[in-house]
């Protein structure tokens, strides 16, 4: 076997671990994975057996789908918040394959030749409210994580909701959202106005605006079980 003292070359190591050389030399670069030792005058990187269990995990991460940029923080981390922090991951790729595959689905019936589903378009009143607010320029992979941050901070009743429609939080897109353009998203959580100041002394990273008055127009959804009984997808 091509190896010292139990220590593997980087051909050999690259095998057990499924890396290949050239990803070996880049977790080394990126502090991801380093050799054991590196030989002076040869420049030949020698891994040791213990290195093999981390090289698998960044395998696996890598597998996952995870880029490189999330994989150095989730090695520092202790085993239970590395798996947190993969499950959180985890949870917003799902959402994002979850709108991607409407999209499919919605670009195979139009080629199809397939009418789109129509809706009907209602309007209501809505008053003047004070919102506490979040802008951010952001690509499609990060939206799911910044709304559920946002909508987080208010858990457990920590900021007082206007009653009915009015007081439903909502998300402005300003722009495009995808891979490729960022946006700018707003999300906003409306508050009594009497309450107002004091709430954004509290969420001190938040803008407080007025939205004024105005007239929207909205659709409504079916739920699961209203689509399955008309047949709609």
């Amino acid at each position: 076997m091509d190896s010292v003292a139990g220590w593997a070359s980087i051909g050999e190591f690259a095998r057990r671990s499924r890396l290949s050389p050239k990803a070996l030399r880049l977790y080394d670069r990126l502090g991801l994975l380093s050799p054991a030792w590196i030989d002076p005058d040869s420049g030949y990187r020698w891994y040791a057996p213990g290195q093999l269990e981390r090289a698998h995990l960044i395998a696996s991460l890598r597998e996952l789908g995870l880029p490189l940029a999330e994989i150095g923080p989730i090695l520092r981390l202790d085993g239970p918040a590395a798996a947190e922090r993969i499950g959180r991951y985890w949870g917003d790729a799902e959402a994002g394959h979850h709108g991607r595959r409407e999209l499919a689905l919605h670009l195979l019936d139009r080629l199809h030749g397939k009418e789109p589903a129509m809706y009907d378009v209602d309007t209501r009143d809505l008053p003047a409210r004070q919102l506490l607010c979040l802008q951010r320029h952001l690509h499609a992979t990060a939206m799911v994580t910044v709304g559920k941050e946002f909508v987080g901070k208010f858990r457990n009743g920590a900021a007082p909701k206007l009653e009915g429609v009015a007081g439903a939080p909502f998300v402005i897109f300003y722009g495009h959202v995808s891979e490729d353009s960022d946006g700018p998203v707003e999300w906003c959580w409306p508050v009594p106005g009497e309450q107002a100041a004091e709430q954004a002394r509290r969420f001190p990273e938040l803008t407080l605006r007025t939205d004024p008055a105005h007239q929207e127009a909205f659709v409504h959804l079916p739920s699961a079980e209203e689509a399955g009984a008309s047949g709609c997808r």
